[in-house]
Parts: structure tokens; sequence; C-alpha cells
């Protein structure tokens, strides 16, 4: 039998929402609230369904050390916070004090804040601030595009052997197959450079915008 993609339909993509765990009660409110006060940047948050998998992931894992880069309002370092192991800690890279202090009243609600440092500062300097050898169990990176190889190259090194890289928007909404835009050539090149290193086995996966799942080898 010769497989043929699912396109997910709006209805589709309810009858899958109607059938994952439900947000619980601080997650639904994180993501009603970034949607209505912040209506312009929203698409910047992780779908829900995204969400359920990082959290799912990480417990799955147990992930005790982990970093995002790019945390917007929260939704994706509260769902790996929760994930994480006794004594786990996630460190999050951001450059916004307006939207991490929506993620900050979040993450107190949820009672994990003690598992996340914030960093706040451009990325791509700060992430020098780690130790040099290999101790990541997860990293998320889900920041401005036209970095995501500066990201990598900083971050592949500092994961363990079978630690895991998540990449997000890895399909961007198709452009992958016609790049136009800066962002979308970003992408493209970012995908290109991933799978020829020889560092990681890994395979794009179509949640939300394309996640990469990435394994570092031995």
């Amino acid at each position: 039998m010769s497989f043929r993609p699912l396109p997910l339909t709006p209805e589709l993509h309810a009858y899958l929402l109607d059938h994952c765990t439900p947000p619980d009660e601080v997650t639904a409110e994180l993501i009603a609230e970034t949607r209505s006060a912040l209506p312009d940047n929203a698409r910047m948050q992780v779908a829900p369904e995204e969400a359920a998998f990082l959290r799912i992931l990480t417990a799955v894992m147990g992930v005790r050390r982990a970093v995002e880069v790019g945390t917007f309002t929260g939704l994706s370092s509260l769902s790996i916070a929760r994930g994480l192991a006794d004594g786990g800690r996630l460190i999050c890279f951001d450059i916004s004090e307006e939207f991490t202090s929506v993620a900050r009243r979040y993450w107190k609600r949820a009672g994990i804040d003690d598992r996340i440092e914030l960093r706040i500062g451009p990325a791509a300097a700060r992430l020098g601030e780690l130790p040099a050898e290999p101790h990541l169990d997860l990293v998320f990176i889900d920041a401005d595009k036209e970095s995501y190889q500066t990201y990598w190259e900083a971050l592949v090194p500092r994961v363990r052997p079978g630690g895991v890289l998540l990449i997000d928007n890895t399909l961007w909404s198709g452009q992958v197959l016609n790049p136009q835009s800066v962002d979308d050539h970003a992408i493209t090149a970012f995908n290109d450079m991933v799978i020829a290193d020889k560092r990681v086995e890994l395979v794009i996966v179509p949640i939300a915008d394309g996640l990469t799942i990435a394994r570092r080898l031995p």
C-alpha cells in the first residue's frame, strides 16, 4: 500500500485536539491570554498539541537539564518544566522582558518557577555562558529563524549522547518548497545543514508548523 500524506483540515485538527488530554486551567488561560492580549504575535505561541508533546517527551526522557531558545509568553517552557525529572532545571533565553513577564506569571501560578532560569539578551551571545561539555538532555529552539544555524552550532556540542534537540517551524507553512522571503531561505538553509550533520540522526514530524527531532549520536 502506498503512503498518502494526511491533509490536516480544520475539522480534523479539531478532532485531534478533542482526543488529546485537554490543557489544564493554567495552560488554557495562558493560551487564551496570549491570543487575546497579543493578537498580532500570538502565532509565535506553540500549538496546544505541540505543548502536550513537549511535556510528554520531557517526562519520558527523564530530562534533568534543558535549554529553550525563544520563550515568548511561556507555553513551551511551562510544558517542558512540568515534564522535568525531580531536581531538573530549564534555562530559557529570550530578548523580550514584555513577553516573558507573562511567562513568569504563569510559571509561578503553575508552581514551577523554581525550575526555570530566564536569561534576557541575545541568545547567540548568551549561549556561550553554558558549560562547554556535553551535558544537556533536551534543547528546544523556537526563535528568530536567521539565527537557527548559530543556535544549532552552539548547542549540539553541549547535548549529551542520546540527548535530543527539537527545532520548531521547520516546514514553515510549506514555504520550504518555494522559499521567497529571508525567513523562508533561512529555514531551508537550516534544514539542508542539519540533514548533512553527522553528529545527529533526525526526523521532521508534521506537528503544527513542522518539528525537527534530532538525537545526538555517540
